[in-house]
């Protein structure tokens, strides 16, 4: 797992940045998206600037833990990017999480 980025909640919205070798974004926000009668639909979508560069799905562990499963994704990426935005201990800073997929047994 590494993170690859840092917020702040800001209302009712996300804003930091995100760090990973190919990709360096400040003023990323994530925004509640209005409610959808689609149960798949995003919770919420991924922003640097007013470009949109992903989605995300409020989520709860199996601990009980509330988080967003982030998607971000730009014609300029080889592959979307998975990960999941995580409160940290204060509850003042929240931590954007990835972790490479794994594959399935038997490959």
């Amino acid at each position: 797992m590494a993170n690859i980025g840092t917020f702040k909640k800001t209302g009712n919205d996300y804003r930091g940045e995100i760090v990973t070798v190919m990709l360096q974004k400040k003023n990323v926000t994530i925004v509640p998206e209005d409610a959808s009668e689609n149960e798949n639909a995003p919770t919420h979508r991924v922003f640097v600037g007013r470009a949109e560069i992903g989605a995300a799905w409020t989520k709860t562990s199996s601990e009980g833990r509330g988080y967003l499963s982030v998607k971000l994704d730009d014609p300029s990426f080889t592959a979307p990017i998975f990960a999941n935005l995580f409160d940290d201990e204060d509850g003042k800073t929240y931590n954007l999480i990835w972790s490479r997929a794994r594959k399935a047994s038997g490959e």
